[in-house]
């Protein structure tokens, strides 16, 4: 064989191992899905964000067709379901639709974890549920403003309460600390919904809540909302100005829900259910359904979702640090 021989074949051969490379991502795209699809949900079946997860699942049975089926895995702030999707086969068959601190904040707030955050990659970050401050009828303020003084004439005496330490709602309280330069005392429930009651109880007198079950309260005339943890206010409550605009600058606090898979998962499919998820995202009925909710659709790139988990973790990881938080 001549030495030109020698090369064309050498060419030959690598031209043909990237044809069937190509065809085999090709045919892994057209083949997949070809059975249901297990989507792991981390939390409790019947909140808001477990009928969030059942909605997107059902307009994604009728895109992929095949049955996209909703399995909560509840428990340790969502670990145990980042766990479970860690674990399973890397085919594309198991998602894990979780709240972003799963990936972006358990990390810092946890010695360790039951999963490697490495075996997971994103697909879509699906939602934006942004956080609203609401305070008791009793207290004598109608913006944040007035709460902000109200708070620096009595230092530690007001309380905000939370479901938890390390939760987005009372990282949220921790952040007002800090950009507003207040001190209140911080108050722990078992959950979100006991920390709701203890406000219209005046136990407490702030709560950071999401918009999900905050503007139905507000609507009730149970307690009173100053304002949301958003870049803009939602349309569903147009009153309600942002905290930003309200004195306290680039304030932002809530949570995202997306889909992951294991790491391993060919990129094909990574691909082809992030287009899925995005065409979902463009359905009428629940771009409606989110907006009622005070919900934000998002979309977008596996490198947008990465690149907003990365910026999350830098942002509450300095909060975390300087205000001392850990999770026992």
């Amino acid at each position: 064989m001549t030495h030109v021989d020698s090369k064309l074949s050498c060419y030959l051969a690598v031209a043909t191992a990237a044809a069937l490379a190509l065809a085999t991502n090709s045919a892994q795209a057209q083949e997949y899905p070809s059975k249901p699809v297990r989507m792991v949900a981390g939390m409790a079946a019947g909140g808001g964000a477990d009928a969030n997860a059942r909605r997107l699942a059902l307009i994604l049975t009728k895109i992929l067709k095949q049955n996209v089926l909703v399995e909560n895995v509840a428990g340790a702030a969502g670990n145990l379901a980042a766990q479970t999707v860690s674990g399973a086969g890397p085919d594309g068959y198991t998602l894990l639709y979780a709240s972003h601190p799963i990936m972006a904040i358990n990390p810092l707030l946890y010695e360790k974890l039951p999963f490697n955050p490495d075996s997971l990659v994103p697909v879509v970050l699906v939602t934006q549920t942004p956080h609203i401050l609401l305070v008791t009828p009793s207290l004598p303020v109608t913006k944040v403003s007035e709460l902000v003084t109200l708070a620096k004439a009595r230092p530690g005496t007001l309380n905000y309460g939370s479901g938890g330490v390390g939760t987005s709602i009372h990282l949220a309280g921790e952040l007002m600390q800090s950009v507003a330069g207040v001190s209140i005392t911080h108050v722990t429930y078992r959950g979100a919904a006991p920390a709701f009651a203890a406000l219209v109880g005046n136990e407490i007198q702030l709560l950071f809540d999401s918009s999900t079950t905050a503007i139905g309260h507000m609507r009730g005339g149970r307690v009173r909302g100053l304002g949301i943890a958003s870049a803009a206010r939602l349309s569903v409550v147009p009153d309600l100005p942002t905290l930003n605009e309200s004195g306290l600058p680039g304030f932002e606090a809530g949570v995202g829900h997306g889909v992951l898979v294991h790491s391993a998962t060919p990129p094909a499919r990574i691909a082809a259910l992030n287009k899925a998820i995005n065409t979902a995202l463009g359905d009428t009925d629940l771009r409606k359904q989110m907006s009622d909710l005070g919900v934000v659709l998002v979309g977008g790139t596996p490198e947008q979702f990465q690149s907003y988990l990365a910026a999350e973790r830098r942002k509450w990881g300095d909060v975390i640090q300087k205000r001392g938080i850990k999770v026992d």
